[in-house]
């Protein structure tokens, strides 16, 4: 058996890696038209950065899993064909800064009809509206010239966290695989379960309807994000009456019915999915009449953008209503700990906003390299989808800076904000950083690692979110 996957990103290239580990009798080829992507793959700095995935790519690279520019070949030849393309939010025309933009979808399919000599098992990997395959299938069918070919279309989403992609791949709680209510659907959903099976309990093997497993995808991500929007709507609510989120969190946490996962609040969340779900699936709600459940579920991204216009108003008007020409360090740039991953991280709405009010932002991400740091600050929304975005220019920008430790960030800076909740930040010597800084110098901390009540000590002025108030913070009027 052979397995192509196109798209060699976030998703396509660990999921194949694994699956290269696991299924040593399979060839597994990961392809892609962006040739320095695929160099990269092929080197010892993988374009990616996943804790164990370099381990298990040095281990398959060669023997059973390839990375190629010939998309060709390698997807005529396969039994199995994955697809993990972007699927951005449209920024233009019918559905602009909602509906999915299914351009590089679509375009692959039409590759893979014109290739094709031999029935072909096509795998939706990629994050796409519901009746998506309906769609895709019309396009293969079409586009392929052989009446011998037949294409049988699967929904395999994918349900991985940055930072544990690999230990999500390698024990995931679930995989889903939705195929057509038919008997050579029922044979492709049997045929994928088998390669899984190499490695998966048959019990964690769930298989559905081809809509509901579209659909299971954006309402993981909607339950997910909506967690983070809720908790982070009662942060404000605890600053406002000297309430403390955290032990709010945690007195619901133990109700085992809400559980403890995914209710730290935070300046907001970020990542490739959460917003672009939701806007899809409220695209989705609207298309089919449905105004009320849309505007229900918009309300998770309305809050999440309120949180960190929120965060960015309460550093404006503690340091006395002005920015200006303050420096201020930024502690992560990352969408969260363990990734280098900035796709819509919250750090970029911040510090445009504090840089619209004139203050100078000096940027420290252990993961992050400067060059992507300009590229996210200057990019239109949305922009970040698109393939090409790596290689789009990167804006010098006047007042950011990007540094690479974290005292130089703060050497004569106003305020510290920290924005990622990267480890290492926990045991900065902030007693050092405190003498260099200028006074009063504040901290205010976006996702609550650090130690407060030290730091205080030491006379930073603390703002730790969904916490009682600093003195010094609660307004006088």
């Amino acid at each position: 058996m052979k397995i192509a996957c196109i798209g060699a990103g976030y998703v396509g290239g660990p999921t194949m890696a694994m699956m290269a580990l696991k299924c040593p009798e399979i060839e597994v080829v990961v392809v892609d038209i962006n040739e320095e992507r695929i160099k990269a793959w092929n080197s010892d700095k993988l374009p990616i950065y996943e804790p164990g995935l370099f381990e298990v790519v040095k281990e398959c690279r060669g023997r059973n899993l390839f990375f190629s520019t010939d998309t060709k070949k390698h997807v005529g030849e396969a039994d199995i064909v994955f697809v993990s393309v972007n699927t951005p939010t449209k920024t233009h025309g019918i559905g602009a800064g909602r509906a999915a933009d299914l351009t590089y979808w679509e375009g692959a399919a039409r590759m893979i009809a014109s290739v094709s000599t031999s029935s072909k098992i096509v795998v939706e990997k990629s994050t796409v509206p519901v009746k998506t395959a309906e769609a895709i299938g019309k396009v293969l069918k079409r586009n392929c010239s052989d009446p011998n070919v037949n294409f049988e279309i699967l929904s395999n989403p994918e349900f991985l966290a940055e930072g544990t992609a690999m230990e999500d791949l390698r024990h995931p709680d679930r995989v889903l695989i939705g195929g057509s209510e038919t008997e050579s659907g029922r044979k492709a959903v049997e045929t994928l379960a088998s390669v899984y099976a190499h490695w998966i309990p048959k019990e964690r093997i769930l298989t559905a309807n081809l809509w509901s497993a579209e659909l299971a995808k954006l309402t993981a991500n909607a339950f997910l994000a909506q967690r983070i929007s809720s908790i982070n709507a009662i942060s404000a609510l605890c600053e406002a009456t000297g309430a403390d989120v955290q032990q709010v969190a945690h007195a619901i946490g133990t109700d085992t019915r809400i559980g403890n996962k995914f209710l730290n609040a935070s300046v907001g969340f970020g990542g490739s999915c959460f917003q672009k779900d939701i806007l899809n699936l409220c695209y989705v709600c609207e298309s089919v009449g449905l105004k009320e459940v849309a505007e229900y579920w918009f309300q998770v991204v309305s809050m999440n953008d309120y949180q960190k216009q929120r965060f960015v108003e309460r550093v404006i008007s503690a340091m006395f209503n002005t920015v200006s020409q303050k420096k201020i360090a930024i502690y992560g740039f990352a969408f969260k700990k363990d990734t280098g991953d900035t796709r819509e991280t919250p750090a970029i709405d911040v510090c445009k906003g504090l840089i619209r009010d004139g203050a100078r932002c000096c940027i420290f991400d252990p993961e992050v390299t400067p060059e992507q740091i300009f590229r996210d600050l200057s990019a239109p929304k949305f922009e970040w989808d698109r393939p090409n975005y790596s290689r789009s220019q990167s804006h010098m920008l006047e007042n950011v800076q990007v540094v690479s430790d974290a005292a130089q960030a703060a050497d004569g800076a106003h305020a510290i904000c920290v924005l990622t909740e990267w480890d290492q930040f926990k045991t900065l010597d902030f007693k050092t950083m405190y003498e260099k800084m200028t006074k009063p110098a504040f901290i205010f901390d976006g996702r609550n690692i650090l130690d407060h009540a030290k730091l205080r000590e030491i006379g930073f002025i603390v703002y730790a979110l969904g916490k009682p108030l600093d003195p010094f913070l609660v307004k006088g009027y």
